[in-house]
């Protein structure tokens, strides 16, 4: 009895381990909710002064990025934040326009921009109309979870459904030379 015990175990944490093989490469061309080749969702959302901005229109043309953090002024959305900063002359050279989400208000994500000199636009998401539209999970149903969507023409060209922290912008320049 003991023996098929464990041919069922080790069974079972193959199909396991299959599962998140599976499910790593299938988040390489979708989220659950977005595609390769999507349109950018026609939502809105204000950004750190109040202002109300579309996304679909925002991006409709060249290349727009939009990114999703968890928690403003904290040590990881930070570093991520930083890395787009440092490499903003490089990624304006190639016509990205950035967009930061989270759910923080409106003053909070004012506070990020300026303590950071984000040259960007962050969005308050606090109703998660951005982040359903998106399919970005949430954690404990009140934090983003760390991803980046590449847009050219607005149509998705690139997702990263567990985006880096300090190596973002990296990871943007990277696809980019590719898509030249």
């Amino acid at each position: 009895m003991v023996p098929d015990m464990k041919v069922l175990f080790t069974a079972l944490l193959l199909l396991g381990a299959l599962a998140v093989v599976v499910k790593a490469v299938s988040n390489q061309r979708t989220n659950g909710k977005l595609n390769l080749g999507d349109a950018i969702p026609d939502v809105s959302a204000k950004d750190q002064d109040g202002s109300l901005v579309n996304l679909a229109q925002a991006g409709s043309s060249g290349y727009a990025l939009i990114y999703f953090y968890p928690k403003a002024m904290t040590p990881g959305c930070t570093a991520q934040a930083c890395s787009l900063r440092d490499a903003y002359t490089d990624l304006q050279a190639k016509g990205v326009k950035i967009f930061g989400v989270s759910l923080d208000k409106v003053d909070s994500q004012k506070k990020f921009q300026e303590k950071e000199h984000l040259p960007f636009v962050l969005l308050s998401d606090q109703d998660k109309k951005v982040t359903s539209a998106f399919g970005v999970p949430l954690i404990l149903n009140s934090l983003a979870t760390r991803q980046a969507y590449l847009f050219k023409n607005g149509k998705l060209v690139w997702m990263d459904t567990h985006a880096s922290t300090d190596k973002q912008a990296r990871d943007v320049l990277d696809v980019l030379s590719q898509q030249s």
